[in-house]
């Protein structure tokens, strides 16, 4: 074995979807500061180039790609540029998905389910196709899904998102099952973390109220942080503490699942 911490990321390239905001700049920075090196897409240049910025500002080694994940030849050019310029990649976090405003079911559209499914399960298997052989070949590979409670708790509003999370967590056990045997794990994570969506105090009373009342009755109380609840949960499944954990869906929402 080897004499190096079993969580330590320090070398290893990581590629995060929607990378520039919330939760997947929560993510890059925390294992950026764990000396991981760091590969960010988002759909906007200025966005991307503004988190990357920020990324390099705090001595992290980062790489931002444009990209749209419900692109599957440009999920396969992410690897091939993630590949020439740091020369590996050992892990995935799938975070990037587009979302709708809430829609009773009666009055879901086709393109809404279009939407959520090309960008949600669909842009998640482009990327986890085009990263495989190169985990493979090293017999080494660590992926991490991102979901919503909202599938489990069906949540009214939210059915296509809810649905398309539903199928990035059944890719996520077939992926475990399909590539375990080459070194690769394969974890999904449900994250509470809104806080980059909250209103600013002041500026809208019943959104604030609606905002607040999700944490209610959260046995925490309080939203998840980005950096500090999301990103340590996501590093651990990165990392090589984790290699015997695979097909699994870990709920970081400070409890808020087991609201009735």
């Amino acid at each position: 074995m080897s004499s190096a911490p079993l969580n330590d990321l320090a070398g290893r390239v990581v590629i995060i979807t929607g990378g520039t905001r919330g939760i997947g700049l929560g993510v890059a920075r925390h294992i950026g500061a764990l000396d991981a090196k760091v590969v960010i897409t988002g759909r906007k240049p200025e966005r991307l180039a503004e988190a990357a910025s920020f990324l390099e500002s705090e001595g992290i080694d980062c790489l931002g790609l444009v990209a749209d994940v419900a692109n599957r030849d440009r999920s396969f050019d992410v690897v091939s540029e993630t590949l020439a310029r740091f020369g590996r990649i050992d892990g995935l976090v799938l975070n990037a998905q587009s979302f709708r405003p809430v829609t009773p079911l009666l009055d879901v559209t086709e393109s809404d389910m279009n939407l959520l499914f090309d960008t949600g399960p669909k842009g998640a298997l482009w990327l986890m196709q085009a990263a495989q052989p190169h985990m493979a070949a090293n017999n080494w590979g660590r992926i991490v899904t991102m979901g919503t409670s909202m599938g489990l708790t069906g949540a009214s509003g939210y059915g296509p998102y809810a649905a398309s999370n539903e199928a990035i967590r059944s890719l996520t056990r077939t992926a475990a099952r399909e590539w375990g045997r080459d070194g690769i794990t394969v974890n999904c994570v449900l994250p509470a973390s809104a806080g980059h969506r909250a209103p600013v105090a002041g500026s809208d009373p019943a959104r604030e109220a609606a905002f607040a009342s999700m944490y209610d009755d959260n046995p925490v109380g309080r939203d998840g942080d980005a950096v500090d609840d999301i990103g340590p949960a996501v590093a651990f499944l990165l990392s090589d503490g984790s290699r015997y954990v695979t097909g699994q869906t870990i709920s970081v929402d400070g409890g808020g699942i087991m609201r009735p």
